[in-house]
């Protein structure tokens, strides 16, 4: 009975491991491009974007997965992408901004995209950039997600 009984349990054992594995699997993914879900809650006050930011874009550190892009677009129009690249998401490459303030480029694969909707423009990109809740409240500007 003891032998049978140590066989039902590592069959469990077993079962439990090949569930774990694949519950992992499917959290983590491979999906091709995906950038990784982390919590976002960031706040600006609206006069102090006003004076960092650089051609309407506000680069900030630290939040997202590398990094946050805040853009002005017009009258009381904002955009919020995450700086992280969509192509090889795990290497986590924060994109730079280009002078004009219209794109960014992946730094590691050369991929651009547009910052006035997140697609991309030149390859490889193929998804576009993960984009956060933008609003404003009490003359500030909150992201999230």
């Amino acid at each position: 009975m003891g032998v049978k009984y140590l066989a039902i349990n590592v069959k469990r054992v077993m079962m439990l491991m090949v569930l774990s594995s694949l519950s992992v699997a499917a959290c983590t993914g491979d999906k091709e491009g995906q950038v990784p879900n982390v919590p976002v809650n960031y706040r600006i006050p609206l006069q102090q974007f006003q004076v960092q930011n650089k051609n309407g874009v506000l680069l900030v550190n630290g939040h997202g997965v590398a990094g946050l892009i805040i853009i002005h677009k017009v009258g009381d129009s904002y955009a919020v992408y995450d700086r992280c690249s969509t192509v090889n998401p795990l290497k986590k490459c924060a994109l730079t901004v280009d002078d004009s303030g219209l794109e960014a480029t992946d730094p590691c694969s050369g991929a651009k995209f547009s910052l006035y909707d997140g697609t991309p423009t030149k390859a490889p990109g193929k998804r576009s950039l993960r984009a956060y809740t933008v609003f404003i409240n009490n003359a500030e500007l909150v992201v999230s997600n």
